[in-house]
């Protein structure tokens, strides 16, 4: 017999009590399911350089602030331990005029004194108009991140269909232009 003291699914939160004598038995994939809906993903902190306004033209570095790390959680019932582990594998980039930027890892956070128009090592965007047309005059730009639930326990494993978590922000980007001051 599954108890919950909320009243709610026994499996998604808190302990899973199996009474002595209970004919039914909790099986790996359901304690595989309470530890993936107990997983905690980081949120998506999206981070860039430039840190403020963007300019058409040159390099925006593009990269997730908290990092990339995984997540895990465990579920048990006497005699029976599951854990579900969460990887991040992907990294989706709405850029707000059109583009999109998928990259394999979190990205390269600039470092400062590095070239300001040389462009990130793996994640980056060059945007090709200014944001001045749109509302807040700003890009809205999102990045989710995609990835991989396994889990394991009782001498057995398997998949779940990928999670995804996404963060938000808007960008400005604007035109610089050169002046000449008829000096040459």
């Amino acid at each position: 017999m599954l108890c919950s003291s909320d009243g709610k699914d026994p499996l998604s939160h808190g302990p899973v009590w199996v009474a002595e004598d209970s004919t039914s038995t909790v099986s790996p994939e359901q304690l595989a399911q309470t530890a993936r809906k107990r997983l905690r993903l980081p949120s998506v902190q999206i981070a860039r350089n430039p840190v403020g306004t963007q300019l058409v033209h040159l390099p925006t570095w593009l990269w997730l602030a908290g990092g990339w790390r995984e997540a895990s959680e465990s579920a048990s019932v006497p005699g029976v331990s599951v854990t579900a582990t969460a990887r991040p594998v992907s990294v989706s980039w709405s850029m707000g005029d059109g583009s999109t930027v998928s990259c394999t890892g979190p990205g390269t956070a600039y470092t400062a004194g590095a070239d300001p128009t040389a462009s990130s090592p793996d994640c980056g965007h060059v945007y090709r108009r200014s944001s001045a047309d749109r509302p807040g005059e700003a890009f809205p730009v999102s990045a989710t991140v995609h990835w991989t639930v396994t889990w394991s326990g009782a001498g057995q494993g398997g998949t779940f269909p990928g999670m995804t978590t996404t963060g938000t922000a808007s960008f400005r980007v604007a035109e610089s232009q050169a002046l000449n001051n008829g000096v040459g």
